[in-house]
């Protein structure tokens, strides 16, 4: 796809969002955006977004049939959280953004690491006869390639798919407000918030191109 098509898609989502059709039965301000989070989230989006792919090259395409890559991606994050919310000690006082952070890693990352695993392509015979180091470097570089895509294609959706945490834990985060917006038709949020996708997607594009 090409940059002006892009941004084209990208102008008329905003579009409709501001031309959503409607009203809310019950009149509600909107809410205010929950900067104290972002910076934990974004801390989180780093950790996963080094993590997975380097997990991804250490284990190779092979990995996407693991059955224990597999076991663990099975459980939904709401187990992962009610788990770690019956685990957590009374002693540590409430479990909030800490737990609610290990919860997201502990659903997100395999996940992840089985979709990078299933998008390299295989190294048999090649560049398997070439040895270890050839299919190392190989990997290195299929990874780089991959990560603008894998960015683009799943950043937005663990930006926003985390409501069910949030709502174990007690936190408001950005998954609460991406659902408060759509509730109370808050055109111009909503506006905003594809944006700030639109301004990721074109950073990828740039990476890609590089």
């Amino acid at each position: 796809m090409k940059h002006w098509q892009g941004w084209l898609l990208w102008l008329l989502a905003g579009a409709a969002a501001f031309a959503l059709p409607g009203n809310v039965w019950h009149q509600a301000s909107s809410p205010a955006f929950p900067w104290a989070v972002l910076m934990p989230m974004l801390s989180l989006l780093t950790i996963l977004g080094l993590a997975a792919p380097a997990l991804a090259g250490w284990l190779g395409p092979k990995s996407a049939q693991h059955g224990m890559l597999a076991l663990l991606e099975a459980p939904p994050d709401f187990l992962w959280g009610g788990l770690l919310l019956a685990l957590w000690p009374s002693a540590w006082g409430p479990p909030g953004l800490a737990a609610f952070g290990t919860a997201f890693l502990l659903a997100a990352l395999p996940s992840e690491v089985r979709w990078i695993c299933a998008a390299m392509p295989t190294e048999s015979p090649l560049p398997m006869a070439y040895g270890p180091a050839a299919v190392r470097s190989t990997r290195r570089t299929v990874i780089l390639h991959l990560m603008p895509r894998w960015l683009a294609a799943r950043v937005p959706l663990w930006l926003t798919a985390t409501l069910v945490l949030e709502r174990i834990f007690g936190v408001q985060g950005l998954g609460s407000d991406w659902m408060q917006r759509i509730s109370n038709r808050d055109r111009l949020g909503i506006a905003v918030w594809l944006m700030a996708f639109a301004l990721l997607w074109r950073a990828t594009r740039s990476w890609e191109r590089r």
